[in-house]
């Protein structure tokens, strides 16, 4: 299972082959990796977690308690997207919310990066806030122990990675429980 989850990781980076373009110039064509539908649900499936907010804890409250743990652990904020406003912006129509948050401890990020680049496809790390058909909060965001497990680190490495495991799974557990 190891050995397919790597596989799995590897071919999702990126499968590219050159070609030239008519300067004569060589280009990168990006083209998607062949796979199995019922092998690549599953896989997708596994590599995200959802927990649902407790009950009585808004979206809202659930953003703000993700942000405050975050602060208090000095893990950065480097993006939020509030995707449900942009969409109703564009139709007109309100919709169910869908809010982007995205963390990253750059000098952690920068030695996994440095180690392997394919660990510059997980970056930052993002947890997504949404509400589901029935109007129930979810938070969203990718299984960072299949992360680890998949891939082979030095010892130095896996600690930093299991810091920033811990990190995310404490500013999910402060969103779902609207923790500040």
């Amino acid at each position: 299972m190891k050995k397919l989850i790597t596989a799995a990781l590897v071919a999702l980076a990126m499968v590219t082959s050159a070609h030239a373009d008519h300067h004569g110039k060589k280009k990168q064509e990006v083209k998607a990796p062949a796979f199995d539908k019922a092998v690549a649900q599953q896989m997708i499936e596994n590599s995200i977690q959802r927990f649902k907010l407790v009950e009585g804890v808004s979206l809202d409250d659930a953003i703000e308690g993700m942000k405050s743990r975050a602060t208090a652990l000095n893990f950065k904020l480097v993006a939020e997207l509030p995707l449900s406003k942009d969409v109703e912006a564009k139709t007109g129509k309100p919709g169910r919310k869908m809010h982007i948050l995205a963390f990253c401890d750059s000098l952690i990020a920068k030695e996994m990066v440095e180690y392997n680049m394919i660990f510059a496809g997980f970056l930052p790390c993002r947890i997504a806030a949404i509400e589901d058909a029935e109007g129930n909060g979810w938070l969203v965001t990718m299984n960072m122990d299949m992360m680890l497990h998949a891939v082979e680190l030095t010892p130095e490495l896996t600690k930093l990675a299991k810091k920033v495991r811990d990190d995310i799974y404490s500013i999910v557990e402060a969103g779902v429980n609207g923790d500040f």
